[in-house]
């Protein structure tokens, strides 16, 4: 019972005003966890405050106050029982080694198909060269590929100046802005039904049958592997990867039979596409920095087993990532 109203509500109130600005703090920062000893005071408060309301609702003269401890009463039930996750903060190597490769196998099927359609597109190179020798013109579109890849390796392998010294690190800058936006804009062609995104990766796979088809008939496999190898052992897979994120884009715009809204099948995908392509992002990095200051060297300045044996390793690693990493989580 409340004799002193006016001293009642001077008594209590920095204990209303300590819960409101714990209310706020949780509010305004969803992830902030509080420790043992605030977690039993912010509830000794919640039922101080619960009793200090019971009490002055007799009172009839002071409908603020309480319409003001109803407020906070309200808010500190909802905070003691929620039962919703709460957003933690963003970890870049939790999101890197578990969120990615796990994104990646939920939608494997486009991936497979993605590949399917590079492997068509590297066949097709090779039988057109095959047939039509004289298409390599045509079909490379870098004029450095149009010669005789002997004298290309000859000239690389006799060359005694460094071409990339002091451009190594603009040379590596461009790869990775190019290869970025190759791989945004083979994500984006998945607006095109996916067509587009196919498309591009056949026409990819075209030029690197092409490539080697014409190496390895020049009897120069070796320096074919030793020079694609060390980046195209992370660079090819992903833009494969840039692929898949297009045909789960060309997916949710088609639906196939989903009884969901276009609006809810893109919001429904649109974290798994922002964590395949970023991470596309960061393959493609790395493959710039080795492309730029490993695989423009040949013998004798690094041999071939070497570069090989390097770009195997990768190649090893990057499925294990894919295929295993995150899946004790995800069990």
């Amino acid at each position: 019972m409340i004799i002193d109203l006016q001293k009642f509500i001077s008594d209590e109130r920095p204990y209303w005003n300590e819960l409101e600005s714990v209310l706020d703090r949780l509010e305004k920062r969803p992830e902030y966890k509080l420790s043992l000893s605030s977690l039993q005071r912010f509830h000794y408060l919640y039922q101080r405050t619960s009793g200090d309301l019971a009490k002055i609702k007799t009172f009839a003269s002071e409908p603020n106050t309480r319409a003001f401890l109803e407020s906070l009463v309200a808010r500190a039930f909802g905070e003691i029982h929620e039962t919703r996750k709460r957003p933690h903060r963003f970890a870049p190597l939790q999101w890197f080694f578990t969120t990615f490769p796990r994104t990646f196998r939920r939608h494997i099927r486009a991936f497979w198909i993605c590949l399917a359609a590079m492997l068509v597109g590297g066949a097709f190179g090779v039988f057109v060269l095959l047939v039509e020798p004289a298409a390599k013109d045509v079909l490379l579109p870098f004029g450095h590929l149009h010669g005789d890849p002997s004298e290309r390796v000859a000239q690389e392998e006799n060359a005694t100046v460094d071409r990339l010294a002091g451009a190594k690190s603009s040379f590596s800058s461009n790869l990775m802005t190019h290869n970025t936006k190759v791989a945004i804009f083979t994500l984006a062609l998945g607006l095109t039904w996916g067509i587009g995104t196919l498309t591009l990766l056949f026409y990819n796979g075209v030029i690197l049958g092409a490539v080697a088809l014409d190496y390895v008939m020049a009897g120069e496999t070796t320096f074919l592997l030793g020079w694609l190898l060390p980046h195209g052992a992370i660079e090819i897979p992903a833009i494969i990867l840039a692929g898949q994120s297009g045909l789960v884009l060309a997916g949710a715009l088609i639906g196939w039979g989903k009884p969901l809204s276009l609006r809810m099948r893109f919001r429904k995908i649109s974290a798994d596409l922002v964590t395949l392509i970023f991470g596309v992002a960061v393959m493609l990095i790395w493959a710039g920095i080795v492309e730029a200051f490993f695989s423009q060297y040949h013998e004798p300045v690094l041999p071939y087993a070497v570069k090989i044996g390097f770009g195997v390793l990768e190649l090893a690693l990057l499925l294990l990532f894919l295929t295993r990493s995150g899946r004790r989580k995800e069990k």
